[in-house]
C-alpha cells in the first residue's frame, strides 16, 4: 500500500492566510477587550484613591476645626498653658492628617494604572504563534 497524501485544505494557501488572518483578528479583538478591561479596573481604583485622598483632607481639616477649639480648651485646665495645649492639640491633629494622607496616597500609584495582564497575555500569545510557525 502507497501512502496517499491528504488533500490539500480548501482554497490551498489563500485558504490557510484566511484562516490565519481570522485567527490573528480574534488574537488581536481579545488582546483589547483585555486591555480595556484591565484599564477600567484600573481607573475605578484610582477613582477610589481619589475619593479617599479628598475624604481624608476633608476629615483632617473639619476635625481640626470643628474640635480645637473645645480641645484646646479642655486641655488648657490640665496643663495650665492655652498655647502649650494648643500646640498639643495640633500635633495629634496633623498626624492623623499626614496618616489618612499616605493610606490614600498608594492608591495613586502609577504602577496600578499599568495594564500587567494584557502584557502577560500578549507574551503568551506571541509564544504559541511562535510555536506554530516553528511547527
Amino acid at each position: 500500500m502507497s501512502a496517499v497524501p491528504s488533500p490539500p485544505p480548501s482554497g490551498g494557501l489563500q485558504g490557510l492566510l484566511a484562516e490565519a488572518l481570522r485567527g490573528a483578528s480574534d488574537v488581536v479583538r481579545g488582546e483589547i477587550a483585555l486591555f480595556r478591561q484591565e484599564m477600567a479596573n484600573n481607573l475605578r481604583s484610582l477613582i477610589v484613591g481619589l475619593a479617599a485622598m479628598t475624604g481624608a483632607a476633608v476629615f483632617a481639616v473639619v476635625g481640626f476645626l470643628v474640635l480645637v477649639d473645645a480641645l484646646v480648651k479642655w486641655l488648657a485646665t490640665v496643663v495650665g498653658s492655652e498655647a502649650l495645649s494648643a500646640l498639643i492639640i495640633g500635633v495629634v491633629f496633623l498626624v492623623i492628617g499626614i496618616v489618612l494622607a499616605l493610606t490614600a496616597r498608594r492608591r495613586f500609584s502609577l504602577n496600578g494604572l499599568m495594564p500587567t495582564r494584557t502584557g502577560q497575555q500578549l507574551r503568551q500569545d506571541a509564544a504559541v504563534i511562535k510555536e506554530h510557525v516553528d511547527a
